[in-house]
């Protein structure tokens, strides 16, 4: 009896043993992909951080020629646009948009801030390669701004032949082009024409992008709106007839999305209204438009707080809880606002 008793509690022993040697064997292979998974989160914390604003000044003396007095008009802007474009490809992490690998794959906020800064280059270049370069409808496209223009409209995402990058780079070094003969006496073919309809133009297209954005951030709660799509107009019509009443709601994991799409679009437009005032000052002066540029510009710095919360919040309007896009969405509003008003000032005489 005594022996099958000892028996019996080696068995149990040897079992428990053998339990707990899996247990430990689960908990050491369980450890690296902890290790792991934890060394490519710190890279995507840092890689999320946002870019300081920059010095459009210091930008346009720094990609000046020995000479700063040779800084034309133009230089601002031009220099902007580089400069602009150089910090989204060379920031924390580099170009993240169109990255196939981790942790760049998983995150979402800074490769829709990437978009928003893309968006506002793409509709500037297209004003310098159209109107800024252009004395008049009659006049030959400058031959960089040729070249740049339709490159940084390439495909944002594309990774591999040819990667986004490699495109954007040829784009701004099409730029520099641009830049050495604006400042260059020798190459009177390059011009900027800093004049009141040019802006106005541009202006234009800021408040599309600007109003577009607005409505995508108010409708983080939903909203029924009344169908204005023919307001202002009784012989307008339309391809497609649409209810005189719509339900717009942006859905909730676009949310995010749109607020930090929103975030550098209003980066990049801070830097490019900054050098507008001084390639366009004469005209804003004249004008007496100066001060209108310059609350579009703090309206826009307001976008740039730091974020204190981790994500998007989006409680109801007058709810217990925060609702950061329409926080954000109030100060483009204001900002779309003053563009409409300082374009109402540039077509008077």
């Amino acid at each position: 009896m005594r022996d099958k008793l000892n028996s019996w509690v080696d068995q149990v022993s040897s079992s428990s043993y053998a339990g707990l040697l899996k247990q430990g064997n689960k908990k050491w292979f369980a450890l690296p992909i902890v290790i792991v998974l934890l060394l490519l989160t710190l890279p995507g914390i840092y890689w999320s951080q946002e870019p300081d604003l920059f010095d459009v000044v210091e930008a346009a003396t720094l990609r000046a020629p020995v000479n700063q007095s040779r800084l034309t008009t133009g230089s601002y802007t031009t220099s902007s646009v580089i400069a602009a474009m150089e910090t989204l490809l060379d920031k924390r992490g580099g170009y993240l948009s169109n990255d196939i690998m981790p942790p760049s794959i998983w995150l979402d906020n800074i490769p829709n801030w990437e978009f928003g800064v893309l968006v506002q280059v793409r509709d500037i270049a297209r004003s310098m390669r159209n109107d800024f370069s252009r004395s008049q409808s009659q006049s030959t496209e400058d031959k960089d701004l040729i070249i740049a223009e339709p490159n940084f409209n390439f495909n944002h995402s594309s990774w591999f032949l040819p990667a986004s990058e490699n495109i954007y780079r040829e784009g701004i070094d099409a730029l520099y082009g641009y830049l050495n003969r604006l400042q260059d006496p020798n190459t009177p073919e390059a011009q900027f024409y800093a004049r009141a309809d040019n802006l106005k133009e541009w202006l234009g297209q800021v408040t599309k992008r600007l109003g577009s954005l607005s409505q995508r951030l108010s409708a983080s709660v939903g909203q029924a709106r009344f169908n204005t799509d023919l307001a202002g107009d009784a012989e307008a019509v339309q391809s497609t007839k649409t209810s005189e009443q719509l339900m717009v709601k942006t859905p909730w994991n676009k949310i995010d999305d749109v607020f930090y799409e929103t975030r550098g679009a209003a980066w990049a437009l801070i830097h490019f209204m900054k050098a507008m005032e001084i390639d366009f000052e004469s005209v804003l002066q004249k004008k007496n438009a100066l001060i209108s540029l310059r609350q579009i510009i703090r309206e826009l710095e307001a976008t740039q707080e730091p974020m204190w919360s981790p994500i998007i919040m989006n409680g109801n309007g007058f709810g217990i809880f925060a609702n950061h896009s329409l926080v954000m969405g109030s100060y483009i509003s204001r900002a779309n606002a003053a563009v409409i008003d300082l374009r109402n000032l540039l077509e008077q005489g």
